[in-house]
This record gives C-alpha cells, sequence and structure tokens, in this order.
C-alpha cells in the first residue's frame, strides 16, 4: 500500500479518479448511508486514505493537492505532527471527562489561550463540537442577554444545519423542508455582494451605506422584538462574497445604537485564513460574540462560543444541572489538539503567510480573468478565494454546469476543490497555510487549463 510523502508533494495520478476502490467504496455508500449525505455520480467521489501537509492520497494510490484543508479545518496541514503529537500525549492520560461536573484540566488551559487570541473583551466561553453548535450557543446567549427572541440575519448566509442555525441560515434548499419548525423570528437584509447586488441594492453608489441603511429600515420595520444580528465577515458556503469596506464596522456602530448583539460568525474565516486572526479584524470590529470551530483544532470536531462577559452573564450560574451543556464539552483530545494547532499558526507565522501567498494567488486568478472566457469575477482576502463563473459576463447568469465541470476535471489532474454560492458556480479555495508555493504555483497553472478545458 503506498504511503504520502511530507505532504509537499505535487499530485501523481495513476489511475484516472474515481478509480475502481473508490467506486467500490461508492457502491456500498448508496446501500448504507442516507442518499441525503453525500453526493455520488460516476465521476463522483473519491476516497481518502491518508492526509498529510496539502496532499491527500486516495484509495486508488492517487496523490492530490488538496485547496479545501478539508473544509477549511487543516489550516496547518493535514496530519500536523505537533497536533498528532498532543493527541498522542492526551491519549495516554485522559481520554474524556466529566465536562462541566468535574472538568478535565485541559479545558481550562484551552479557555484562557482562547481569551489571548479573541479579539480585546472577548473572555468567557461556551465550548461545543460543531460550528452549528456555536452558532446555537450564540443564539441562546443572545436571547437570555437581550430579552427578545428576534434575529436580524442575511441573505446568502450559512451557520449550520441544527434548527436554530438553520433559522438564521439562508438557502431554501436548506430551510425549505423545514420551514415549518424553525422557530426563532428573523428578519433577513440583504448582504452587500458587490459583484452580483442585490435587486434592493442595485444601482446603489455606496453599497456599504445602502445594505446599513436597508438593515436600519428592516429592524424599523419588524413587529418582534429584535435583540440580535447574525453576520459572517465574508460569506463561505455563500460564494465568497467580501462586504465593501465599512459594512461590518457600521454594522457594529448600528448595533451599538440599538443596544443589539452583534454575533460575529467566523467558521469559515478565523485562524489565520485571511490574512488576520479573524476576518473582523481588518476592520477593527469586536463582536459581542463571535462563534469560532473548523480551524480551531485543525481536526477533531471543536468549536466555541467567546463573548463579552457582561453578555455572558445573562446565564444563570449553574445549580448543579447546565441548562446548555453536552456530553463532549471540552473534550480533552480536542482541547490538546486546539491548544496545539493554535501555537502552530502563531509560532510558525502562519497568519502573515496566509496574507502574504494569499495576494500572490489572487493576482494570478484575476489574471485569468484576461485569458479565459466565463470567469465574471474573482475575489480573495489572504488564502481563500473565488472565482464566479458565469454564461455572460454582461448578465452574470451562473454557469453551474461548468463549475462542476471544472471540479471534475480538476480531480482528475489531482487538484481538490469545490464549488460554492447559491448556485454552486464559484470555484472555492481555502488551502493548508502551509501549502508549499510549489504547489500553489502547481495549482493555479492547473486551474486555468481546467477551466479552458472546461
Amino acid at each position: 500500500m503506498k504511503r504520502l510523502p511530507a505532504g509537499d508533494s505535487l499530485p501523481r495520478i495513476s489511475v484516472t479518479p474515481p478509480g475502481p476502490e473508490s467506486r467500490r467504496l461508492a457502491a456500498a455508500l448508496r446501500r448504507y448511508e442516507s442518499p441525503n449525505v453525500t453526493y455520488v455520480a460516476d465521476d463522483f467521489p473519491i476516497f481518502w486514505r491518508e492526509a498529510h501537509g496539502a496532499n491527500v492520497l486516495d484509495v486508488d494510490d492517487n496523490i492530490y493537492i488538496d485547496l479545501t484543508a478539508g473544509f477549511g479545518v487543516a489550516a496547518a496541514g493535514h496530519a500536523n505532527l505537533r497536533v498528532n503529537d498532543a493527541i498522542r500525549g492526551q491519549l495516554g492520560r485522559l481520554v474524556h471527562g466529566l465536562g462541566d461536573v468535574h472538568p478535565p484540566e485541559i479545558k481550562v488551559s484551552l479557555l484562557e489561550r482562547l481569551t489571548q487570541i479573541a479579539p480585546d473583551g472577548l473572555t468567557q466561553s461556551i465550548l461545543a463540537s460543531s460550528g452549528a453548535e456555536a452558532v446555537e450557543a450564540a443564539l441562546k446567549t443572545a436571547r437570555l442577554a437581550s430579552g427578545a427572541p428576534g434575529v436580524l440575519c442575511f441573505t446568502g448566509a450559512y451557520h449550520g444545519l441544527t434548527y436554530g442555525a438553520l433559522a438564521v441560515s439562508d438557502g431554501e434548499r436548506f430551510r425549505g423542508p423545514f420551514a415549518d419548525q424553525l422557530g426563532i423570528p428573523v428578519v433577513r437584509a440583504p448582504f452587500p455582494n458587490p459583484y452580483r447586488p442585490p435587486a434592493e441594492l442595485a444601482g446603489q453608489s455606496d453599497l456599504a451605506r445602502a445594505a446599513l441603511d436597508l438593515v436600519a429600515a428592516r429592524l424599523d420595520a419588524r413587529a418582534d422584538p429584535i435583540g440580535a444580528v447574525i453576520v459572517e465577515p465574508i460569506l463561505g458556503r455563500g460564494g465568497v462574497v467580501i462586504p465593501p469596506a465599512g459594512f461590518l464596522l457600521g454594522l457594529r456602530q448600528e448595533c451599538d445604537r440599538r443596544g443589539l448583539i452583534l454575533i460575529v460568525d467566523e467558521m469559515y474565516t478565523g485562524f489565520g485564513r485571511t490574512g488576520r486572526w479573524f476576518a473582523c479584524d481588518h476592520e477593527g470590529v469586536v463582536p459581542d460574540l463571535l462563534c469560532l470551530g473548523k480551524a480551531l483544532s485543525g481536526s477533531l470536531p471543536f468549536s466555541a462560543c467567546v463573548g463579552r462577559p457582561e453578555i455572558m452573564a445573562a446565564w444563570p450560574p449553574s445549580g448543579g444541572s447546565a441548562i446548555h451543556t453536552s456530553t463532549f464539552l471540552g473534550h480533552p483530545l480536542a482541547c490538546a489538539a486546539a491548544l496545539a494547532h493554535l501555537d502552530e499558526i502563531e509560532e510558525r507565522g502562519l497568519v502573515a503567510r496566509s496574507a502574504a501567498l494569499g495576494q500572490q494567488l489572487l493576482q494570478r486568478l484575476q489574471a485569468l480573468q484576461g485569458r479565459v472566457p466565463g470567469i465574471g469575477h474573482v475575489r480573495g482576502r489572504g488564502l481563500l478565494a473565488g472565482i464566479e463563473l458565469v454564461r455572460h459576463p454582461d448578465s452574470h447568469a451562473p454557469d453551474s454546469a461548468r463549475a462542476h465541470r471544472v471540479v471534475v476535471e480538476a480531480l482528475r489532474r489531482g487538484l481538490i476543490l469545490l464549488a460554492d454560492g447559491p448556485a454552486a458556480n464559484v470555484l472555492t479555495l481555502t488551502p493548508p497555510l502551509t501549502i508549499s508555493e510549489g504547489q500553489l504555483d502547481f495549482a493555479a497553472r492547473t486551474l486555468e487549463d481546467c477551466l479552458v478545458a472546461a
């Protein structure tokens, strides 16, 4: 059985993916997994056997460059040695504790570390296992602190698929089947998309100001009391949509004027992805509640809602049975992984590296617009980039079919990437922050070939 090298290799495709072993596993998956979960077709998916750094080895011994970092989780690379050593060390001491009764000591170390890296003033946390759970914790906290049940959220947003998180997410395909069970009163405002402005914002010269004015109007018109605003500083699954400068800061100011709680969801953008520790740092915005996950541990399921102590004080002290908790809260292995991953990001300078490499990548991708037809817009911040494909540059009509063809063609050539956005027409790049310059150069060149071929 082939083993992966160090993780800085270029692709080596020995059998056209998906190979025979991936196809065998796909057939088994169809039998045993709910059909909703994994997309299975003749040309998709491959099955991973091993991953190191920016490389993935599939079950047919093909080696790929992973431009997703496993949904952004592996910021410091897959199977990071420091993270793995920390997990192994903790494994020999304590695998599971009694999280909210007799907590593991390492939970306290992790909570202290979160306070050190979070924006100023965010000093208390609720730990969880998934991003959606952290969002649920934030929504509950905001409800208690504000006394109001309503939440303002944005079009294009994705905050998770549990019921509370789903209530403040957008997308009919996610929400439609469960709409009658989503009880949180919500009001939606259009997210300012500079390339594809929502109809309510079309023709506005100052998109940020116009979007903020609409937020104010929606809040004024709402009958149900609104206590919080939840926003992604950059839409992630919504298609790497970067709002115009001043929007996030203006939202902070609007919340301050009205006494609303600002929840910023940085699942996708946190921990150096955009070239700063957090995307809200680009505008100097400090939220009241910050939702974190994915790259928090770089490996194991782990998330957190980090907030101002005066907001967290809305929770009643535990009387021996917490009103919001979970069995795996502050899991020792996840805490060990997170502490090591945060050290790795900091000590290797991966935040600054993301900013520098991201600028190079963005320039390379923007240059494609002049050479390859059908690229409507290229955008990025740090090592988060999106290429929006359109059928015609004037109409901006999404070209979802071509985006899918590019994803499949890229896989055949050894690149793993995703297509996101409401129409799945935005090629999304979120490689490990440790990706080598050689791998990134290969990816940019190969991506151009895939765009031409598709």
